[in-house]
């Protein structure tokens, strides 16, 4: 294998959770032992993280590189790195490892063992699909989840754990299917799995629109967007705490991932010309899921639904094309992470307390649990991207991006974070001040493991929030990237805004190949 950086960061972290997943099966009996090894090995995995730290934004494309030949005669490699566009995914996965064992020390009494063994393989497939850079590779990891996340809904999920499990492993094989015929198209085309190599080469048109349509519908559903989404509410119901927290945080966000490192380098002019259709369901996801979250009576449904309207920003920042619009989408991709992996953790420490999700079943919290009540109002307020929290900064480049690129989107948009304000402060009150209805003085406040859990994803919620500087500085560079790429693939297809769609479906793959070939080229290590 060759490697970038003499040590193979990237392998490292995807291996570690699979050698002690197999050591859990030596282990299954003791299930203190269990969960303790489990953490051992979420912290560990956290600091083996740190060295991603020293990703130089202004250095080559992709870093911390590593390549091995793995079925050469099929074409395809073992080849692994790391952008700016993933980097903040693969930390944040790392760092839920830990925070999952702990949230969920008490909350899981069966099967011990093999909830601890789907963590650890969710969280290899997780990283391995933000960091693969060969399409079959990408494949692989990207349908090594499901099954993790289809056990932990279905074993460990609620009353409808079964309808909850089944419909979320259809829709997103179904979205896997059109994925993979997308993967061999390009293949046939491009004569390479490589994507950095794909992304040098051009496409025509006709072949470009097929392409995006085939990946925009497996990553739409993924998001989820509307109408796409209904396989969510289900599942973030159902799941137990880390199975939603891990949906959140990390599954939602591979769908817009794919968007930014696919649907826009490979398919450039085919995005351009999907861009009106994707910024309008956008919009609907948006209005939808805050609409829908503000008439929830069940706490866990409501966050669900808010991440439609969550996710629905990334996706009208990602299709604004400009780097405002792409860092606020990125940001927001690792903040809806933070913020609301806090809430859905939240909600199982409430849950283990009164064995209720509603509202009218967990009210009055204030008087009796103040230091729980602070954190939920510090995530709370982060959701409806109150200004100091990590939310705001992503939220605001969006609509700054969306107000640069159409008045119109802009005010579209607009409603959406009204209605967030709405349906997450009608929750914080109730919460926080309505009559206590259930409450025994035998709920106790947050313990010190309860803390440790939560602590960590709070002070993201402040460091993003009032310093986002860093975060940014880190992501421009490789978004800028992508859109010269965009820019120059298109420039030498000769694509022009006001070409109609017969006319573009006529276009070759370009007019002059070198010109984005080159482009491309120059940013490549």
């Amino acid at each position: 294998m060759t490697t970038q950086n003499g040590f193979p960061v990237v392998t490292t972290l995807i291996v570690l959770p699979l050698v002690v997943a197999a050591a859990l099966l030596v282990l299954r009996r003791n299930e203190r032992t269990v969960r303790l090894v489990t953490l051992g090995a979420g912290i560990l995995e956290c600091l083996l993280a740190l060295p991603l730290l020293s990703y130089a934004p202004n250095g080559p494309a992709f870093q911390f590189v590593e390549q091995a030949p793995w079925l050469p005669a099929l074409g395809m490699t073992y080849h692994m790195g790391v952008d700016g566009l993933s980097l903040y995914m693969i930390l944040l996965t790392a760092l839920m490892l830990p925070l999952c064992v702990l949230g969920s020390w008490t909350y899981i009494s069966k099967r011990v063992t093999e909830f601890h063994f789907c963590l650890l393989l969710m969280t290899s497939a997780c990283i391995g699909v933000f960091a693969a850079l060969d399409f079959v590779l990408f494949y692989v990891f990207w349908e090594a989840m499901l099954v993790p996340m289809y056990l932990l809904i279905a074993v460990w999920g609620g009353p409808r754990r079964r309808y909850a499990s089944i419909k979320f492993f259809l829709y997103t094989l179904a979205g896997s299917t059109l994925l993979l015929a997308a993967i061999v198209a390009f293949r046939h085309v491009g004569g390479t799995f490589s994507i950095p190599e794909l992304m040098e080469k051009s496409y025509s048109f006709r072949f470009q629109m097929w392409a995006f349509l085939a990946m925009a519908l497996a990553f739409a559903i993924k998001v989820p967007m509307f109408p796409f989404h209904t396989w969510l509410p289900a599942a973030h119901v159902e799941a137990p705490a880390a199975g939603s927290v891990l949906l959140a945080a990390i599954l939602l966000k591979m769908g817009t991932y794919g968007f930014l490192r696919f649907c826009l380098p490979l398919t450039p002019a085919a995005s351009v010309t999907a861009a009106p259709a994707m910024i309008a369901i956008s919009i609907a996801s948006i209005i939808y899921g805050g609409c829908i979250a503000l008439g929830q009576t069940d706490i866990k449904k409501l966050i669900a639904y808010s991440s439609v309207g969550h996710m629905g920003f990334v996706t009208l920042g990602i299709f604004l094309f400009s780097v405002k619009g792409v860092s606020g989408a990125i940001l927001q991709m690792l903040n809806h992470g933070i913020t609301t992996g806090g809430l859905f953790m939240m909600v199982g420490l409430i849950y283990e307390r009164s064995h209720s999700r509603e509202i009218a079943d967990n009210q009055g919290l204030g008087k009796f649990m103040p230091a729980f009540m602070f954190l939920f109002g510090v995530f709370s307020f982060s959701s409806l991207a109150f200004p100091g929290t990590n939310s705001f900064v992503g939220e605001i480049l969006v609509l700054i991006g969306a107000f640069s690129n159409n008045p119109w989107v802009g005010f579209a948009a607009v409603p959406g974070a009204m209605l967030a304000a709405a349906y997450m402060l009608r929750l914080l009150q109730r919460v926080t001040w309505g009559e206590p209805s259930a409450f025994k003085k035998s709920w106790h406040d947050l313990g010190a493991r309860e803390w440790v859990t939560l602590i960590p994803l709070a002070l993201l919620v402040f460091y993003i929030g009032l310093a986002p500087s860093l975060a940014i500085k880190t992501i421009e560079p490789s978004i800028e990237r992508v859109l010269s790429v965009m820019r120059e693939k298109n420039q030498a297809m000769g694509l022009t805004s006001d070409m109609k769609f017969a006319e573009r479906m006529r276009l070759p793959a370009s007019m002059t190949v070198a010109t984005a070939t080159d482009a491309v080229r120059k940013e490549l290590p």
